[in-house]
């Protein structure tokens, strides 16, 4: 009996497309698409829950967790390149494809709403790591290089983060995209989960940021006070 074909290897991708035009939409056409020359050794999935607690001076012991939100999955990876049998260009083609990732894409400025594209990971019938969301945190280090100082040799680090997981969120007091006033920061949460929770919109975290002068989102401690302005009102700021 003839052996049965051995079934192909699955190649991982990624993928980025343009950011939704409005809240509650999906992401748009494909912008870049980067298949993997090395399928991943390690994937690391990550998703947090945030609780409140109100302390009371009668408890007798810790007082009652009370249920705050589930955060966004994010999904933490290593991206091997490598032109050594080649000597081209390939691997910094594919690092301008995720540095695209961090910047905002020129239709979503024509629309004067930047916004970053989103990014998807696919390999075969994965689904738990496969989602829409956007690069939260991207490190390329080279390790070899051609005579001419071309990098031969790359690893990625990249981050991407759950940005659509339900119907556009609102308000659970007003039920409107308007001003929340001051947000507390707590464990597991981030400026993408908090641009979610008050205008179902991950992608509009910068509103927040520009408010509040932050340079560098990662470094928000739990604690930290933050304004969260209406997105109109942001807008209006912008057209001035």
């Amino acid at each position: 009996m003839s052996a049965a074909p051995r079934t192909s290897r699955a190649r991982a991708q990624l993928t980025l497309k343009e950011p939704p035009s409005a809240v509650g939409a999906k992401p748009g056409g494909t912008i870049a698409q980067l298949n993997l020359q090395f399928n991943p050794s390690t994937l690391q999935l990550r998703k947090s829950t945030t609780w409140r607690r109100t302390p009371s001076r009668m408890a007798g012991q810790s007082a009652l967790p009370e249920f705050v939100g589930s955060g966004p999955r994010e999904l933490s990876l290593e991206v091997f390149l490598d032109a050594t049998s080649t000597h081209d260009d390939s691997v910094e083609q594919a690092v301008e494809k995720l540095m695209k990732a961090c910047v905002p894409t020129p239709a979503s400025l024509a629309r004067k709403k930047p916004a970053s594209p989103w990014v998807r990971f696919e390999w075969g019938t994965a689904r738990t790591t496969s989602f829409d969301g956007v690069m939260s945190g991207l490190s390329v280090t080279y390790t070899l290089f051609d005579v001419d100082g071309k990098p031969l040799r790359a690893t990625c680090s990249l981050s991407v983060e759950e940005a659509s997981v339900d119907p556009a969120g609102q308000n659970p007091t007003s039920g409107a995209r308007t001003a929340r006033s001051t947000h507390t920061m707590v464990a597991g949460d981030s400026l993408a989960l908090l641009a979610w929770r008050e205008y179902g919109d991950a992608t509009a975290w910068r509103v927040i940021a520009e408010a509040n002068g932050i340079d560098d989102p990662m470094d928000l401690p739990p604690g930290t006070e933050l304004v969260v302005p209406a997105l109109g009102d942001a807008g209006g700021e912008e057209e001035r």
